[in-house]
């Protein structure tokens, strides 16, 4: 583990083997993250949040309450987390977070924005500045204000021809694996 002098790691926090926290990083008590992320400069981490291995949350992204990221998330710089759906300032609302989770592999674009409650399904690819505010199905491609689906990703990162909904069948042009579309849904085609 590689703590920069700048950072603060609070007592309790606990961090997984292999992981790199930058300048200005803050890393609250109850925080738990895997091994191998890297967390750059300026990131904050709240307490109940839990950062699964091998995630990169880039500069100036603060995963507040109530997030979860799973294995291989990729936050992009500047990017939004919320966890309250409706926040004043002279309203206390921490009782009222509403949970974000994202899945296994998905990509978070440079300043998009999460808004708080809502599942990302592994392998989506959520497109820099988009505002996802629902939802969002495995492999989906997402764009856009409010974001919308406008294709599908390989969990290597590659976009697939393949219509938003309907049926075919499509490989990675980098690593070849094959995807089934049905309906609205995209699987691997296990081999």
């Amino acid at each position: 583990m590689t703590i920069h002098e700048t950072a603060i790691v609070d007592a309790g926090a606990t961090i997984g083997e292999g992981t790199r926290i930058w300048h200005w990083a803050h890393i609250c008590s109850g925080a738990r993250i895997g091994a191998g992320c890297s967390l750059g400069q300026n990131v904050f981490v709240a307490n109940d949040v839990v950062i699964g291995d091998n995630v990169k949350v880039q500069n100036n992204v603060s995963v507040y309450d109530a997030v979860t990221l799973e294995d291989d998330v990729f936050c992009g710089p500047s990017m939004v987390f919320t966890n309250v759906y409706n926040p004043r300032s002279a309203i206390a609302r921490k009782d009222e977070y509403r949970p974000t989770l994202v899945r296994r592999g998905t990509t978070l674009g440079a300043n998009c924005t999460i808004v708080c409650g809502v599942t990302i399904g592994e392998y989506a690819f959520v497109g820099a500045g988009s505002v996802v505010n629902r939802d969002v199905v495995p492999y989906a491609l997402m764009v856009g204000v409010p974001a919308r689906q406008v294709g599908w990703m390989s969990a290597h990162g590659e976009r697939l021809p393949l219509p938003v909904s309907g049926e075919g069948e499509a490989a990675c042009p980098h690593s070849g694996t094959v995807y089934r579309l049905t309906g609205q849904s995209l699987h691997r085609v296990e081999d």
